[in-house]
């Protein structure tokens, strides 16, 4: 009952206490794309904060023993979803013929997206823990409310225009929202 659990406290707000106490730690595997990679740490006091991703590990230098890995990871997450989020809006946006103001990444605690009145976009940057054909929805969802602001059938049938698979895809975030959720909270 797990997954039971931790949706209801996460639909709550009760994910932030049990996930407060759970700093990552050198050996323990984070999801990025779907895959969990295994988190390495290394310690270079000549070196600034970094991460190398290697195969099915991330490297983790970390410049001295105050560093906090989950902040490092939680930037290094950030930039990821910058680029690979603006990229990919950037392809859809044409394939949908709308165009959106600001984007941005943020660390809301219970949205995977949003479309503002003015037409910017805002996503989480924990997205990136997801498969990124999970991403691509998300994605397309907000994009799609630059044409309807709202989930009228209209609106579903434009998402289903570009994304066949949506409703998969949407459990599986509900699925997993609990899970993600708790997974690098500072």
């Amino acid at each position: 009952k797990r997954q039971w659990i931790l949706g209801k406290l996460a639909k709550y707000g009760q994910v932030k206490l049990l996930s407060a106490e759970k700093e990552v730690k050198s050996g323990d595997t984070i999801p990025y794309l779907g895959r969990d990679l295994e988190v390495i740490e290394q310690q270079d006091h000549r070196k600034a904060d970094s991460i190398k991703l290697e195969q099915k590990r991330l490297v983790v230098i970390l410049k001295s023993a105050n560093s906090r890995l989950n902040l490092v990871l939680e930037w290094w997450y950030r930039r990821q979803a910058e680029k690979l989020i603006r990229e990919k809006a950037d392809e859809l946006r044409a394939r949908l013929g709308v165009t959106y103001g600001r984007l941005s990444i943020r660390g809301a605690k219970t949205r995977w997206g949003s479309c503002s009145q003015k037409g910017n976009l805002s996503f989480n940057w924990k997205l990136m823990m997801a498969p990124e054909p999970v991403i691509g929805y998300v994605i397309i969802h907000e994009l799609a409310h630059l044409k309807e602001m709202n989930h009228t059938k209209r609106f579903w049938k434009l998402v289903a225009e570009h994304c066949p698979r949506w409703r998969k895809h949407k459990r599986w975030l509900k699925d997993h929202e609990a899970e993600l959720a708790a997974k690098l909270s500072s």
